[in-house]
């Protein structure tokens, strides 16, 4: 069973920067591939940023290229998303995601609100 433990969203005024940690209850992290999703109200669910299991490998959706940044720490069990520039239509629930590499079992956390406001 996996765990995910998403944290550090919040109000943050346009052109500002934030930081959202993952925190991952699990036995072996580097199995697991990870991503952020996001939300915005109204809308689907939409992939924001992906990471390899060894962090070599790296992949953005179109819109935040550029301004956010997935890193991952196998050390600690922890995945991040730096963002940058933010901008209002930035405003969304942001999801942590597991994928297992061999499996492909997703385990999601319960998100985090990131709000972009003037």
């Amino acid at each position: 069973q996996v765990r995910l433990a998403e944290s550090g969203g919040r109000l943050v005024q346009i052109g500002g920067s934030l930081r959202l940690s993952c925190e991952a209850s699990v036995r072996t992290f580097s199995n697991y591939a990870m991503a952020w999703f996001r939300q915005a109200p109204g809308k689907e669910r939409d992939h924001v940023a992906s990471i390899s299991v060894t962090g070599a490998d790296t992949y953005y959706a179109e819109s935040v290229k550029g301004r956010f940044t997935i890193s991952r720490d196998n050390t600690k069990n922890m995945v991040f998303l730096q963002m940058n520039s933010l901008k209002p239509e930035d405003t969304a629930v942001y999801y942590c995601v597991a994928v297992h590499t061999i499996t492909s079992r997703q385990y999601w956390g319960q998100g985090t609100q990131v709000t972009v406001s003037s």
